[in-house]
């Protein structure tokens, strides 16, 4: 998907860069962090001191293990509400991390090309927006509650044994590489598999999508048994690649609870020599029970965040590869930039002058070649041809969703790949043979063309397109809410409030790509007759495989294989008897 594989270490350099605009919430919580493990690691050897005011039998100091036990307590508290505030701050930094990602990659996709979303499956785009972003937020979550704590634990943890008995603490220091190295290995290992078990969700994800959105057609087609047997396919591939990143990833806790199980017992084992006077550990200096306490203690914090460390690791291995597919999006090459002397046309009349066009969606493979046109204000432009002849493409042009391989288009005398593609795109009203709809109500979906539209505007487009009849006997009428798909709305309902836009907009031209096609022949009479007024003073270019809807018009053009083979009104079309003539007789030769 992107133009590259970026590397784990290019991932979480990006990661760093985004998480350094929070840098004083960064500082706060490794200050917190550190304070905590501070306050954490102070409490053995209070405790330590506690026991040794009760060891002597006859003799416990209460005095100053009431005093001791008073500290801890105080301190446990502090600790407590420090760790509260500093996973909020952590919460804080993940989620506008998180957020500011999603941001960037949901802008990027509005300034990509529609090439890259013809090419890519939206149920995939979907699932990095999503699912990717949730796994990365996980992770990140976990490293910033877990990992800076966890550091900071085994620094603090070392230099308290240090102050204890530096001896034993070296014992500790020799065999701490271990854990590190056997973390350090699986965690290379388990990064490729979260990458992959990314990549098949994603594949999972555009296709539950597809064959949701065409339920219907899937079940027309009786396409069940193999649309099953595909999400088996797909779901078995999942489960291979997500148990070998689970097993792996699983290795690491027990490995380095093995590792930091031996570190404890070094420690125990040495210190309970160096607290009886026996060998090198207890030379020159008196070591109590109370100091073996605490250092038993410490081993144990020391060694518990290697096991956090290690299922940090884990988790950041999965949310680096999913941070890693929002990247690649986020650095999709967007559609060129506006040329620095892009004009923002405000009078648009509709003089089109289009020459020598050539287009292609793929090098190898010629659509449109040499095609010239012009086009004046107010004309009527059909055109018309066999399926895959070149018609959407050219609408596609004209509203610059693909710029010209080669030629030109220009709008009032201006090229327009030099005019502004907001103020090019606002001068055109289109009406599609595939509807979109959003979630909201009918009142908000018509009211697209024109946010700041009146009520009374609304109605009388809906009436101009005939669709105020059926509105009305919805259950609460403009206000009544419908789904993305339109929810229980006929094709053509929906096809009457798309239509109704442009009548509420009015824009000074048109483009109607088989825009009756979805309507009975007794709407499309009456619509037919609201376009007459609508289209009148407006240049319009008007796509149309049923002939009866262009007969009007000005001019039709009669493309194949991506040229216009004739030219000219439905009269002198008929009266050439070329291709035209063709297609034209065998729609109505039999009705008249």
């Amino acid at each position: 998907m992107g133009k590259h594989q970026l590397t784990q270490m290019g991932i979480i350099k990006k990661v760093i860069r985004r998480i350094g605009r929070y840098r004083i919430l960064m500082l706060l919580s490794l200050l917190l962090a550190t304070t905590v493990v501070a306050i954490t690691l102070y409490i053995p050897i209070l405790a330590g001191k506690a026991i040794d005011c009760i060891i002597t039998q006859g003799a416990v100091d209460f005095n100053t293990l009431i005093s001791l036990l008073i500290r801890i307590g105080i301190l446990a508290g502090e600790a407590a509400i420090l760790q509260w505030i500093m996973n909020t701050v952590n919460n804080h930094i993940t989620y506008n991390v998180v957020r500011d990602v999603r941001n960037e990659a949901f802008s990027r996709i509005q300034i990509l090309p529609l090439s890259f979303l013809d090419r890519n499956p939206t149920g995939e785009i979907l699932n990095r927006i999503t699912t990717d972003a949730d796994q990365f937020a996980d992770g990140l979550l976990m490293g910033f509650t877990q990992l800076f704590t966890g550091i900071a634990t085994i620094i603090g943890t070392l230099l308290f044994m240090l102050s204890v008995n530096w001896k034993i603490a070296i014992v500790v220091v020799v065999l701490t590489p271990l854990s590190l190295f056997v973390a350090k290995f699986i965690a290379s290992k388990t990064y490729h598999f979260f990458l992959k078990q990314s990549k098949v969700r994603a594949e999972q994800t555009a296709f539950i999508d597809e064959m949701i959105t065409g339920a219907k057609t899937v079940t027309a087609f009786s396409r069940e048994d193999e649309t099953l047997e595909k999400f088996d396919e797909i779901n078995e591939r999942l489960e291979k690649c997500s148990l070998k990143a689970t097993f792996f990833s699983s290795l690491t806790n027990p490995t380095t609870r093995f590792i930091n199980s031996t570190i404890y017992a070094a420690v125990a084992l040495t210190g309970a020599f160096a607290a009886s006077g026996l060998g090198i550990f207890g030379v020159g200096a008196v070591f109590t029970v109370g100091q073996l306490s605490s250092l038993l203690a410490y081993a144990n914090q020391y060694t518990k965040p290697f096991n956090e460390i290690s299922g940090v690791i884990t988790e950041l291995q999965n949310a680096i590869a999913c941070a890693g597919r929002l990247f690649e999006l986020i650095e999709q090459e967007p559609q060129p930039k506006e040329a620095d002397t892009a004009v923002s046309l405000t009078d648009i009349s509709g003089n089109i002058d289009i020459k020598d066009v050539a287009f292609s969606y793929t090098p190898d493979r010629p659509l449109i070649s040499g095609l010239s046109l012009n086009v004046k204000p107010g004309q009527r432009i059909a055109i018309v041809g066999p399926t895959g002849c070149g018609k959407t493409t050219f609408i596609n042009l004209l509203m610059r969703f693909y710029d010209v391989c080669d030629g030109s288009i220009t709008l009032e005398g201006h090229d327009i790949r030099n005019i502004t593609r907001k103020s090019l795109r606002l001068g055109f009203g289109m009406v599609l043979q595939d509807t979109w709809l959003r979630a909201g109500t009918i009142k908000d979906n018509i009211k697209l063309a024109k946010s700041d539209a009146t009520d009374e505007e609304v109605i009388e487009a809906a009436k101009s397109a005939h669709a105020h009849s059926f509105i009305k006997r919805l259950p609460n009428g403009y206000d009544t809410l419908i789904s993305e798909d339109g929810g229980s709305l006929s094709q053509g309902q929906k096809q009457l409030l798309c239509i109704a836009r442009i009548m509420l907009c009015m824009p000074p031209m048109l483009i109607l790509d088989e825009a009756t096609s979805s309507i009975d022949t007794r709407t499309e009479i009456r619509i037919q007759k609201a376009f007459l007024k609508l289209l009148k003073g407006r240049t319009s270019f008007i796509v149309a495989h049923r002939l009866s809807t262009i007969r009007e018009a000005d001019i039709i053009l009669v493309m194949r294989d991506g040229n216009i083979v004739e030219q000219g009104n439905n009269q002198e079309l008929l009266q050439k008897n070329g291709f035209y003539a063709t297609l034209y007789n065998s729609q109505f030769a039999n009705q008249e």
